[in-house]
C-alpha cells in the first residue's frame, strides 16, 4: 500500500524574469508525478512558486524604474499564467514575500541561532549577482564572468556577515548519504555532491549588509537574510494549511518531510547540502530524496538570448497545445539526464506515437464499430489467453513501477506498446474480412479488445497528457469532465469498459501536425 501523503515541490523559481522553458519542463515533471500519485488515491500537495528577495530582484526593479513588490507581483502572475496554460495543477503557490512565509522563517532562524550555529565573520570574494553567491576564482570563465551566467561579471565583495555553521554537519551529512544512498538522485548528482563534501565543507553566508530587499536578520536589523538561508525555508511555508497560524509545528503536521524535491542540477548542492544540514539544526525532518534533473539545449545548442535561440514555453504551448508539449519534454528526455529540443524532433515524435499509433488507432477501431456494431460497446468474455489482455496485465505494475521511479519517458513507452501491439493486433486479425465471412462474435471480441486497451493506455498516460487522455475516454462515452476523476484501482484493471456503452462520434482526438 503506498503512503496515504506524498509531497512534491519545483524549486521556487526567481522572478528577475518572465518563467523559461527550464522552469517550465520542472514544473512538467512534478505535476505529472503529482498527477500519477493522485491517480493512485493519495492525499498528495504539489508545491512551487517564485523567490522574491534578494539583490538580483532589488537590481532588476530599480532598472525597471517600479518598487521591487510591484516588479514581484508583475513577474509571479507571469508563472502562474504559464503553469495555467501547460494545465499544471499545483496545490500551494508560495511566494516568498508573503507575511506567513517571513513568520516561518523567523521562527526556524531562531532554532537555528539557540544551537550556536550562527557566528560572524568576513567574508572577501568574487561575487555572482544572479546566482546569490560567492564564487572560487578557478570556477570563474576569463574575464572575470561566471560559468553559469556567461555574460554577468562577478562583483568583489568584501564584507561582514552572518554565516551558518555547515562546517559542523560534516560528519553528520556524510552519514545521511552513506545509510540512505536514495537521498540524493540520479547516481551522477550523487557522486557530484560526494566529491564536493569530500574536499571538506565551509561554513556559508545567511545574511547581507547592503541589501534592502529581504527578510531582515532578527538579531541585527543592519542585515538581511541572505536568499538561500530564506529560500530553502518556502518548503516549510508552502506546508502549511492556508487555514492554519504559521508555526513551524503547524508545517509539520501534514505535508512535512516532503518526499522528493525536484531541482535543476545546478542548485542540487544548495538543497543536498545546506538544506539538511540547516534542518538538522532546527531539529526538524529531512526530505526523503533530492533529485536533480538535467539542462535542455536547442538544436544541439545551449539556449540563450545572446545566441538568439531560446524557446519560449508561452508561444509553444498556444502553437501546439500543452499535451504536446507535455508529452515531448516528459517522454522524450530522460529524466536526470540532459535533454534536446528540435522543432522537427518534436513533430514527428508527436504525430507517430499521439497523432499515429493512438489517435488513428481510436478512429478506425470507433468506426468499424460504427460500421459492424451498431455503434455500441460489444458485450464478450474476452479469453484470458488474448494478447492485448494479457499484455495490459503484465504492463500494469511494470508502467507502476516507473512512475514510482519518476521514469516518465519508460512509464510513457511501456503504456504506448500496448497502442502499438494494438494497432498490429487489427491487422493481423483483419476484422473487416471476419466481418464479410459473417463472424460477428470473433469481430465484437476483436473491437472490444481494442478499445479496451485504448481506454487503458488512457487511463495510464493520464498524468503526462490530462487532455487527451480525458478526450479519448469521453469519446469511449464514459461521463467524465476531468483526469482526476479516474483511480488506479479499478481504472487500469482490465474490462472497465461496459458494454452496450455508447460512444462519442468518432473524432481525430489529436490532429497531426503539418510541417511547414
Amino acid at each position: 500500500m503506498p503512503d496515504p501523503t506524498f509531497v512534491i515541490t519545483t524549486p521556487i523559481y526567481y522572478v528577475n524574469a518572465a518563467p523559461h522553458i527550464g522552469s517550465a519542463y520542472t514544473t512538467m515533471i512534478a505535476d505529472a508525478i503529482a498527477r500519477y500519485h493522485r491517480l493512485r488515491g493519495q492525499d498528495v500537495l504539489m508545491v512551487t512558486g517564485t523567490d522574491e528577495h534578494g539583490q538580483k530582484i532589488q537590481r532588476t526593479a530599480e532598472e525597471r524604474g517600479i518598487p521591487p513588490q510591484q516588479h514581484c507581483d508583475e513577474l509571479s502572475t507571469e508563472f502562474v499564467k504559464l503553469w495555467q496554460l501547460l494545465n499544471i495543477r499545483h496545490d500551494r503557490f508560495i511566494r516568498t514575500t508573503d507575511p506567513r512565509h517571513k513568520a516561518i522563517v523567523r521562527e526556524f532562524f531562531q532554532r537555528v541561532w539557540e544551537q550556536g550555529d550562527i557566528v560572524t565573520g568576513r567574508q572577501q570574494g568574487w561575487y555572482c549577482v544572479s546566482c546569490e553567491e560567492f564564487k572560487d576564482e578557478d570556477e570563474l570563465l576569463e574575464g572575470g564572468f561566471c560559468p553559469l551566467h556567461p555574460n554577468k561579471k562577478v562583483e568583489w565583495k568584501d564584507e561582514e556577515n552572518y554565516f551558518f555553521r555547515l562546517s559542523r554537519y560534516q560528519e553528520k551529512l556524510e552519514t545521511l548519504y552513506a545509510t540512505h544512498p536514495e537521498f540524493i538522485q540520479p547516481e551522477s548528482r550523487r557522486n557530484e555532491v560526494l566529491s564536493f563534501v569530500k574536499q571538506g565543507l565551509r561554513d556559508f553566508s545567511i545574511s547581507r549588509p547592503s541589501v534592502s530587499w529581504g527578510i531582515p536578520f532578527p538579531t541585527d536589523p543592519s542585515q538581511t537574510i541572505y536568499v538561500w538561508f530564506d529560500a530553502l525555508i518556502n518548503y516549510l511555508s508552502a506546508a502549511l494549511d492556508p487555514a492554519d497560524e504559521p508555526t513551524l509545528a503547524n508545517a509539520l503536521r501534514r505535508y512535512w518531510p516532503a518526499d522528493v524535491h525536484l531541482v535543476g542540477k545546478d542548485i542540487v548542492r544548495f538543497h543536498a547540502i545546506y538544506w539538511p544540514a540547516m534542518l538538522l539544526s532546527a531539529g526538524l525532518p529531512l526530505p526523503k530524496q533530492v533529485f536533480g534533473h538535467g539542462f535542455l539545449t536547442k538544436d544541439g545548442m545551449k539556449m540563450g538570448k545572446s545566441l538568439g535561440n531560446t524557446l519560449d514555453p508561452f508561444e509553444l504551448t498556444q502553437q501546439y497545445g500543452p499535451d504536446a508539449v507535455r508529452y515531448y519534454f516528459l517522454t522524450e528526455i530522460e529524466l536526470g539526464k540532459d535533454g534536446d529540443f528540435s522543432e522537427s524532433r518534436f513533430i514527428d515524435v508527436l504525430n507517430a506515437n499521439l497523432a499515429n499509433d493512438l489517435g488513428n488507432l481510436l478512429n478506425r477501431t470507433l468506426n468499424m464499430l460504427k460500421k459492424y456494431r451498431d455503434y455500441r460497446i460489444p458485450s464478450v468474455g474476452i479469453p484470458e489467453d488474448n494478447p492485448l489482455k494479457a499484455l495490459a496485465q503484465t504492463l500494469t505494475p511494470v508502467v507502476a513501477e516507473a512512475y514510482e521511479r519518476l521514469d516518465l519517458s519508460l512509464a510513457a513507452q511501456k503504456t504506448l506498446s500496448l497502442a502499438q501491439a494494438s494497432n498490429k493486433y487489427l491487422d493481423e486479425q483483419a476484422p473487416w474480412t471476419l466481418h464479410k465471412q459473417g463472424k460477428s462474435e470473433q469481430v465484437a471480441e476483436i473491437l472490444y479488445s481494442v478499445l479496451e486497451s485504448v481506454r487503458w493506455v488512457a487511463v495510464l498516460l493520464s498524468p503526462v497528457v490530462p487532455d487527451l487522455s480525458l478526450k479519448i475516454l469521453q469519446q469511449l462515452g464514459f461521463q467524465l469532465t476531468d483526469a482526476t476523476q479516474l483511480r488506479w484501482d479499478p481504472d487500469t484493471t482490465w474490462g472497465q469498459l461496459p458494454a452496450e456503452q455508447e460512444p462519442q462520434s468518432p473524432t481525430p482526438v489529436f490532429q497531426r501536425i503539418v510541417k511547414e
